[in-house]
C-alpha cells in the first residue's frame, strides 16, 4: 500500500480553501438528520472501509486521517512524514439500525489489537489501531469493548482509546478503492496477510460477520 501520493495542485489548493476536517455530529452525539459518526484506525483504511461496508445499520465510510497535529495532510505526508496522524475510516451510521458499542466490538474482531507497531505487513505509526471517541457514553462502551476483547483473547490487547479530533478525508483515490481497484486490493489484502493473522488472533471466539 506504500503507494507515492498523486494528490494534485489543485485538491491542494481546494484544501487551503475550504475546512478541510469534518465533523458530523452536535454536542449530544447525534447529526441532525439522525445519523451519528464514529472514527477507527485498523491499519490500511481500503480493508477498514471494506470490512464496515459489510455492516447493517452503516450508511457511508469515508478513509481519512486523524489524530495528528497537520492541517489536510496528504498520504505521503502521513505514511512518510511526522504528521502523528493514523490512516482511520469515518463510520456514518444509523443508531436505530446499529449502535455504537456493536461496531466497536465489530472493529476489534476483525484488526489484531495485540499490534502496537502497525498492522500485518503495514508497519509504522500512521498503520496502527485506535478507537477514537466522542464524549463520555462513546468512551465507556470503547473501554467495556476493549476489557472484554482482553479477556477473549491470549495477548494483551494495545489498542488505545482517544478523545476524537479533526477528521481529515483522504484522496479521492483512497475512496472506496477496494471497488474501484478490486483485483489489486483482493491480492494487497491477501498477500498482506491481513485475514488469515485476526482468525488467528481470534481463533475460537464468536465472529461478527
Amino acid at each position: 500500500m506504500n503507494m507515492v501520493s498523486r494528490a494534485t495542485a489543485a485538491v491542494a489548493v481546494l484544501a487551503l480553501l475550504s475546512p478541510a476536517a469534518t465533523s458530523a455530529q452536535d454536542a449530544s452525539g447525534a447529526a441532525a438528520d439522525g445519523t451519528a459518526t464514529a472514527v477507527f484506525a485498523g491499519g490500511c483504511f481500503w480493508c477498514v472501509e471494506a470490512d464496515f461496508d459489510k455492516v447493517d445499520g452503516v450508511l457511508k465510510t469515508v478513509s481519512g486521517y486523524t489524530g495528528g497535529t497537520t492541517q489536510s495532510p496528504t498520504y505521503k505526508e502521513v505514511t512518510y512524514g511526522d504528521t502523528g496522524h493514523y490512516e482511520a475510516v469515518e463510520v456514518t451510521y444509523d443508531p436505530a439500525k446499529v449502535d455504537y458499542r456493536t461496531l466497536v466490538d465489530y472493529h476489534f474482531r476483525h484488526i489484531d489489537p495485540t499490534d502496537a507497531g502497525g498492522q500485518f505487513c503495514d508497519r509504522g505509526d500512521s498503520y496502527r489501531t485506535a478507537i477514537f471517541v466522542d464524549g463520555a457514553e462513546e468512551r465507556a462502551a470503547a473501554e467495556a469493548s476493549k476489557a472484554e476483547a482482553d479477556a477473549l483473547i491470549e495477548e494483551e490487547v494495545v489498542t488505545p482509546i482517544f478523545e476524537a479530533g479533526a477528521f481529515y478525508p483522504a484522496e479521492e483515490y483512497h475512496q472506496d478503492y477496494y471497488e474501484k481497484s478490486s483485483l489489486k486490493y483482493k491480492y494487497y489484502r491477501w498477500s498482506c496477510g491481513r485475514d488469515a493473522r485476526v482468525a488467528e488472533v481470534w481463533a475460537g471466539v464468536d465472529q461478527p460477520s
